[in-house]
């Protein structure tokens, strides 16, 4: 367990209270940004990174050390909206990018993310607006899991009827590639957190579209311990 660069929150749904209340028994942890880059110090161009959240670690590993941050063998994260915005899910017309909620929290970061050279595989709102519906939901909390039993506490926090599994897309593109294709592509943040897709040299690998129902039939093997 790290301590992330301290923020301020800017939404109720927070794990803030959980953890400042007591559940660690160390009273004192490193640092994220440190113990990063420690990590890769030690094996350079080993490790994946995976963000799903806004950058403010990220981008203050890369001002503390730039050269050591190059050195991941690649990022992945979650962030961003190139061609749909929120609630674009293919049943209409989309209505267009916009500003997603990883980048624009912390633009300047997001910016010298996308400018570090490091190999950069990004999930945005395009193919993660991926929809935990009723029957999915009632399958994954009558397994009576360890993980199972997290989820369905997890989900009565968040206080949304059918979440979005933004992340997990991340986690599981990590994991098999073949889930989320991506192309290649110059993307430029904006100063109002929009990703725009221009030309020049691709600074990224981008997924524009994923399959709902092949990623379902990951995602709950995986998560049913299946």
């Amino acid at each position: 367990m790290a301590v992330g660069a301290p923020t301020e929150t800017k939404t109720p749904l927070t794990q803030r209270r959980y953890a400042e209340g007591g559940h660690f028994a160390k009273s004192q942890h490193p640092a994220a940004v440190d113990f990063l880059l420690e990590q890769i110090r030690h094996q350079p161009s080993e490790i994946t990174l995976i963000a799903i959240g806004p950058l403010f670690n990220v981008g203050a590993a890369i001002d503390k050390d730039p050269a050591t941050f190059r050195k991941l063998k690649r990022v992945v994260m979650m962030g961003g909206s190139i061609k749909k915005g929120y609630g674009d899910l293919g049943y209409a017309m989309p209505h267009g990018p916009d500003a997603e909620w990883n980048i624009v929290n912390d633009i300047a970061s997001a910016q010298r993310l996308f400018a570090s050279g490091v190999p950069l595989f990004v999930m945005p709102l395009d193919a993660t607006q991926l929809k935990l519906d009723e029957v999915k939901r009632a399958f994954l909390f009558s397994q009576g899991t360890a993980v199972t039993d997290a989820l369905t506490l997890l989900y009565h926090q968040w206080g949304q009827e059918t979440p979005t599994l933004y992340d997990p897309m991340t986690i599981a593109f990590a994991v098999n590639p073949a889930l989320c294709p991506v192309q290649p592509m110059h993307i430029r943040v904006d100063e109002k957190g929009f990703t725009r897709s221009e030309s020049g040299a691709p600074n990224a690998q981008v997924c524009l579209e994923s399959d709902t129902e092949v990623f379902f039939r990951f995602y709950i093997h995986r998560v049913a311990g299946r």
